[in-house]
Order: structure tokens, then sequence, then C-alpha cells
């Protein structure tokens, strides 16, 4: 079998608030509870178990690769919330949209300051 990514645990300040803001944001179905966790899973399989933590978040990156209508969608549910947004990881791009490798990107915040991204071409692609 191949080396696939089966799941990543997202630490949260509040489980409930995180899962559920990623499922509605990202479009996906609701997650479930696995022992202390609340799963998000995506269309690939690859499932963000999202986990209270009862110290400081340690803010990550996720990325996820869409197509162009699911963009669309995902970028609507970002501004109809009034999410900050930017065109760059760093943050010195608010408000943009990247064209990278002829395709879309944009990164948003979580509640916890995870850095999300989403991106209809791979990069290098």
């Amino acid at each position: 079998m191949p080396v696939q990514l089966n799941h990543t645990i997202v630490e949260a300040r509040d489980r409930q608030e995180t899962a559920s803001f990623l499922a509605d944001v990202l479009g996906l179905a609701e997650p479930e509870p696995y022992g202390p966790f609340l799963v998000v899973s995506t269309d690939n399989g690859v499932s963000l178990d999202v986990v209270e933590t009862g110290g400081p978040v340690h803010s990550q990156h996720y990325a996820f690769l869409v197509g162009e209508d699911e963009f669309d969608r995902i970028f609507g549910r970002i501004t109809e919330r009034g999410l900050e947004y930017w065109a760059d990881p760093f943050g010195k791009e608010p408000g943009r949209v990247n064209h990278n490798d002829g395709g879309r990107g944009v990164y948003w915040a979580d509640p916890n300051g995870h850095r999300l991204e989403i991106i209809t071409r791979p990069y290098g692609g």
C-alpha cells in the first residue's frame, strides 16, 4: 500500500466551535465524535480530528485542494461571514486572492488562529 495521509489532529480551545467552523466553511459533513475528538472528514478520506486542549493552541497550517466550483462556494462562505482573508500565508496581501500556477488560492484563519488555505491547483503544477 502506498503511503497516504489518513488524519491529523487539530488543537482547539473549543472543539465543537472549531469542528463546526471547519465543516461549515468547507461545506463538509457534520463532525462525528470519536473518543476525545470531533472528526471532520474530507472527501478524499483524510480527517481533521479536532481535540480540545487545556493549554495554548499551537497554530498550524491546513491546505485544501478544491475544484473551481468548490472554491467559489467556500470563498462565498468566507466573505459572507466577514472573515479576513489573504492571498499569501503571511497576511501581507489582505483582501486578495492569489493566482499561483494558473489557479486561485486564499488563506484565512479559524477561531484558534490556524491558517487555512484553499487552492484550485497544486503548487508547482
